[in-house]
């Protein structure tokens, strides 16, 4: 029998890599610290993925999840239910925004977006509206790997080899202001997103959109942080046309702008619906949910259909292990992380915001404790570094080589660190930054890539 390369397939393989590549080895982790498997210590600049917001080895989360396993390891949720999910899904419904009374618990942040897509076309067969499916999204965006969900994605590369519902799905334009029109201001930019929306609603027809799904900042499109009134315009608009607005938080919520859900705290506005996942455990467990307004369901209750079934749901909905260190991280969150956050942020963002006086750094962007250090080839246009789109892989191959993980987007390198980082390792991770992108610059002019 031949042997297989590796057998162990990891996400986005490319094709001429897959069931050979090999990711690095990751051994151990100690609050915002990994270990390599050459054993370098490295301060582990995404916090996994946007998700370890406590830091690792927290015993707190690490003795709940052995002792609800020793206590209740499963239970079906088709028929029963357990104490974890009832007091998590309280606990959510007294934190969330508006009239966000109901969560309906996934293993994660795809899952979570599927199923509020479902609850948008399950409500509209059931209140007559079967033609009033379509989903709005937007480029830069995304929001899972499901059918549905990765049928919203916006960014390069996503869909170029994947099938996806493209019948279903209509988007909008990225709210980057660093992308905006020569010569515009961020008030008209504002005003021509806002515009493009109205205009794809007079031609579609409000009849005939479901949903609007949009992340608050968008992540991995590069931390796009939205000009200030966008969010509340665009709210406005779908209430207007009867569009649910589905707010992606599956980044946003549980600590890494300094609340439990930004919509309301941060961005000033009341979704129909709030998706969540990694930052709801802490990445200690695979949860995710989605809050549901307390209206819609009570239509659904009204209507002419009361047998209709919902026929949607997931072997680990509800899991009471992943539901017992939900409620534990949340009260760790709320112990003292969540005012460390917004005590910490400003120096965070400043710190990062320095690095704009390296010549290959166009932009440094970000709110709370996220933030993009945007790499171009040219200041005057903006341009990417067409020539090595792998800029941010070199970066990071710097970065870890000084002690710091970095997570890198074509020309981007995202930071999002364990909220409990101190002023002194912001400080740190900065200063590995600064000299990891150096070091680049000297490469990119030693291979003729960049003229600096």
């Amino acid at each position: 029998m031949a042997k297989i390369p590796n057998a162990l397939v990891q996400p986005w393989p490319s094709a001429g890599a897959i069931g050979a590549d090999r990711r690095g080895l990751l051994t151990s982790g100690e609050g915002i610290y990994v270990t390599d498997g050459h054993g370098r210590k490295l301060i582990d600049g995404p916090a996994g993925m946007w998700c370890v917001n406590v830091g690792h080895r927290n015993a707190d989360l690490a003795r709940v999840m052995q002792e609800q396993a020793l206590e209740l390891s499963y239970n079906s949720p088709w028929y029963t239910t357990s104490s974890p999910a009832d007091a998590l899904a309280d606990a959510l419904a007294k934190r969330a925004p508006g009239d966000l009374e109901h969560v309906f618990l996934t293993t994660g942040g795809s899952s979570a977006v599927e199923t509020a897509l479902r609850i948008m076309q399950f409500a509209n067969n059931v209140r007559g509206r079967p033609d009033k499916k379509l989903m709005v999204s937007r480029q830069g965006g995304y929001h899972g790997s499901t059918y549905l969900s990765a049928s919203l994605n916006g960014r390069p590369r996503d869909q170029d080899w994947m099938d996806s519902a493209t019948h279903l799905v209509r988007k909008l334009s990225s709210p980057n202001p660093f992308r905006r029109p020569e010569g515009m201001s961020i008030e008209a930019f504002e005003d021509s997103l806002v515009a493009e929306f109205a205009a794809l609603i007079e031609t579609e027809g409000a009849e005939r959109i479901g949903a609007f799904v949009a992340e608050p900042i968008q992540a991995s499109g590069g931390v796009i942080v939205p000009p200030p009134g966008y969010l509340q315009r665009m709210r406005a608009l779908c209430a207007e046309n009867d569009i649910l607005f589905i707010a992606d938080e599956v980044v946003t919520a549980f600590g890494r702008l300094g609340s439990v859900f930004a919509s309301k705290d941060v961005f000033g506005i009341e979704p129909d619906m709030i998706t969540f996942a990694k930052g709801v455990t802490s990445g200690y467990f695979p949860l995710g949910g989605v809050m549901v307004s307390a209206r819609l369901f009570e239509e659904l209750r009204r209507s002419n259909h009361p047998d209709a079934m919902f026929a949607h749901g997931l072997t680990y909905s509800s899991h009471p292990v992943g539901c017992a260190v939900a409620l534990k991280n949340l009260e760790l969150l709320e112990g003292g992380i969540l005012d460390h956050v917004n005590a910490i942020a400003g120096h965070f963002q400043a710190g990062l915001k320095s690095l704009e006086d390296l010549p290959l750094v166009g932009e440094v962007r970000g709110l709370g404790l996220m933030a993009c250090i945007e790499c171009v080839a040219d200041r005057v246009n903006n341009n990417p570094l067409t020539l090595d789109l792998e800029v941010g892989k070199r970066i990071d191959g710097h970065c870890q080589e000084l002690g710091l993980l970095v997570r890198p987007l074509i020309n981007m390198c995202v930071m999002s660190p364990p909220l409990t980082i101190t002023t002194e390792q912001v400080d740190t991770m900065v200063d590995i930054l600064r000299r990891g992108i150096s070091r680049t610059m000297d490469d990119l002019v030693r291979e003729g890539l960049w003229k600096g």
